[in-house]
């Protein structure tokens, strides 16, 4: 009878410094141990005292150890562990070690070297009312220091990835360290065809509901006392996308967001618009475009037509880089799933005549 060669085992033991107290390494009732575990349903591991062991293969054993060195450079900063930062420091380290940690291409810095999941969480864009904004995944963190690299940048995934977001931050931090002396938020209004007279109110209050959402991050990063003082003085403007026509934009942080719902022609009148000394961050999701019918998302084309240009660069974020609940990465999975579904049955259906 042929035996079925066993797998080398390998083990691992890693003492955590007295500084760091256990509750900081395994959670609150093991909360963070949990996860691990799950993640790593092969191993056995086990906590005694200041010590933690792992026994299991080679591979997954190597893994757990540098999960473990990746938390404690993090926590050496001051910052805690959640259950959240555990999953996806794991995912990272999976991906960079199945050779996959450049997903969705290069680093941003063209230097072909992966970053750790301790670079990624402990990478502090703008700190505020008590609270860092920071990336919280590899393609967010490439996506902020393309951001910071790059005079044009497209933020292109789906909801909840933090593209706007982290634009916004990146914004008020240029802002606050004097980079740019304004911050100009624009959205295009889809709905603000003929319907848009029919609702009451000025062209403000009319307008005002499509504009809201960067009200609200603005809200989030700076004293809210402060907003109405800082767009009176037009240091910070949030305007429909119509609104950009015919102007020149110096010295200036110009975010424009659901870029999906631009046509071809709003897309290259907002791009024309870069003045000197200015930077343009452009967000979109390309699988949500509420454009009428027959009618071509800018966002869409414009990833052929500046493939390739210099100094600008498109980072793709996925459902794996969604910060929002867990659930809605699997309702983006799920929706590309029933998509690519779609196409299949309909390019079956054509074949098929």
């Amino acid at each position: 009878m042929t035996q079925t060669p066993t797998q080398p085992q390998a083990h691992a033991q890693i003492t955590i410094p007295a500084k760091h107290p256990m509750v900081t390494v395994l959670g609150s009732s093991d909360s963070l141990l949990r996860v691990i575990e799950k993640a790593f349903p092969s191993a056995d591991i086990h906590v005694r005292g200041n010590v933690i062991s792992a026994v299991g293969d080679a591979t997954e054993v190597a893994l757990i150890q540098r999960l473990f060195d990746e938390m404690m450079l993090v926590l050496r900063t001051g910052q805690s562990m959640t259950e959240d930062a555990v999953e996806r420091s794991i995912a990272m380290l999976r991906a960079s070690g199945n050779g996959n940690g450049r997903a969705n291409g290069s680093p941003a810095d063209g230097s072909g070297h992966g970053e750790t999941p301790a670079e990624v969480l402990t990478q502090n864009i703008l700190s505020s009312r008590g609270r860092t904004i920071r990336p919280k995944t590899l393609n967010q963190k490439r996506y902020v220091d393309a951001i910071d690299k790059h005079t044009i940048v497209f933020g292109i995934g789906p909801a909840g990835t933090g593209k706007t977001y982290l634009a916004m931050a990146k914004a008020v931090q240029a802002l606050q360290s004097k980079q740019v002396t304004r911050i100009i938020l624009t959205r295009p209004a889809v709905e603000a065809g003929e319907r848009l007279g029919f609702l009451p109110g000025t062209l403000y209050e009319k307008i005002d509901p499509y504009l809201r959402p960067l009200y609200d991050a603005l809200h989030d990063m700076l004293d809210p006392d402060s907003i109405p003082r800082l767009m009176a003085a037009g240091t910070i403007e949030v305007a429909p996308l119509a609104y950009m026509r015919g102007r020149t934009l110096n010295d200036a942080f110009i975010i424009l967001d659901e870029a999906q719902n631009t046509s071809a022609e709003q897309m290259k009148m907002f791009l024309t618009r870069l003045g000197f000394d200015s930077k343009i961050v452009i967000t979109g999701d390309v699988t949500q475009v509420d454009l009428p019918n027959g009618t071509k998302s800018g966002l869409r084309q414009v990833q052929d037509i500046l493939d390739g240009v210099d100094d600008v660069h498109f980072s793709r974020l996925t459902s794996q880089d969604v910060v929002r609940h867990k659930l809605v990465g699997r309702i983006v999975d799920a929706y590309e799933q029933y998509d690519s579904r779609q196409d299949q049955e309909g390019r079956g259906g054509r074949n098929g005549k």
